[in-house]
């Protein structure tokens, strides 16, 4: 249709299987997706959840003799599922970046902070060494590294957590991605560090106009840097929809779990927290019907026998759950959760 702007990220029916095991692991299953430009989306769910396989199928980072991909993945109009080789390498960095949770072990220890993103900005702009250290050295002013020009030539292990983050940061907008990934970017970071990079990546995100694909485990974080929000359970997005309406009016019963386990209100006051029973399923051994239905107290007969589809409950709001009619009320309220 002209005139009608394509999403910067779109996915439709990603299913990611790893074969390496004695049983074939489904970790993502069936996964629709879009974001459009400028916007920021959460990927929220509990660890195991599918939510880093995703991030990281969207740059093809997982190994091609263990794993199984199936659907598409288009990222402004490339298709990613049919790159190899060399397209596929100019593809990572400059169609789609990611910040990693773990700078430590992403940054190569062995060679300088500043050489890194130099290299990165030279394979993919036909410019000079100087001018790309010009370039990086911009970056660092812009993720406020203090003394920049000095840093750029420290090692990954000279620099503090905070530092290290900044500059992955810096190494992942280098080449103007058009889609940005950050992988939990602040779960490793001192309380008081992970405030000051989630306010940096969304002033970044605000000033450059970015699309970004958010994956964390706290709804906090979420809130304060999405748009949307979609929710994660044993390989399928449970629900979606903007933060306001995933928060406030949550119709999903693994959504009402994950919020009536944070402390808010009069329950700071010292009483236990409410918490969702039992334990996320085994990926290589899937119950038929609903994933959550082994944990959840709204589950009726329907839910164990075929997956549910997609329920429209709300204007772009979608909740995977054939229950929506008894989860609409106040967001917090412990429906289908057990203290």
């Amino acid at each position: 249709m002209t005139g009608v702007a394509e999403p910067v990220l779109d996915i439709r029916n990603l299913r990611v299987t790893f074969t390496g095991g004695a049983k074939p692991v489904n970790a993502v299953d069936g996964v629709d997706l879009s974001i459009e430009r400028g916007e920021v989306v959460a990927l929220l769910g509990e660890s195991g959840s599918g939510k880093s396989v995703t991030l990281r199928s969207i740059l093809r980072l997982h190994p091609a003799k263990r794993t199984r991909m199936e659907g598409a993945i288009h990222v402004a109009g490339t298709n990613v599922m049919a790159l190899e080789g060399g397209a596929l390498t100019d593809f990572r960095g400059k169609g789609a970046s990611m910040i990693f949770q773990e700078p430590m072990l992403a940054l190569d220890p062995v060679y300088t902070l500043g050489e890194q993103i130099i290299e990165a900005i030279l394979r993919h702009e036909n410019i000079s060494t100087s001018e790309a250290r010009r370039r990086a050295l911009d970056w660092f002013e812009r993720v406020r590294i203090p003394s920049p020009e000095r840093r750029l030539d420290t090692y990954p292990h000279e620099m503090s957590g905070g530092m290290r983050q900044r500059a992955m940061i810096a190494l992942a907008l280098a080449c103007n991605p058009k889609l940005l990934l950050a992988d939990e970017p602040t779960t490793a970071l001192d309380a008081t560090v992970q405030v000051q990079i989630l306010l940096l990546l969304r002033d970044l995100q605000r000033e450059l106009g970015l699309s970004m694909l958010f994956v964390t485990h706290d709804i906090g974080v979420a809130v304060e840097v999405a748009d949307r929000i979609a929710v994660m359970y044993a390989g399928r997005i449970v629900e979606i929809g903007s933060v306001r309406d995933v928060i406030r009016s949550p119709r999903h019963p693994y959504t009402l779990g994950l919020l009536s386990t944070r402390p808010h209100g009069g329950r700071l006051s010292g009483n236990r927290l409410p918490t969702i029973p039992g334990s996320p399923p085994d990926l290589a051994n899937l119950p038929p019907g609903c994933a959550f239905a082994m944990r959840c107290a709204l589950a009726a007969d329907a839910c164990r026998i075929a997956a549910p589809e997609a329920v429209e409950v709300g204007p772009g709001h979608q909740a995977r759950c054939v229950r929506t009619a008894e989860t609409a009320r106040p967001a917090g309220a412990p429906a289908g959760v057990s203290a």
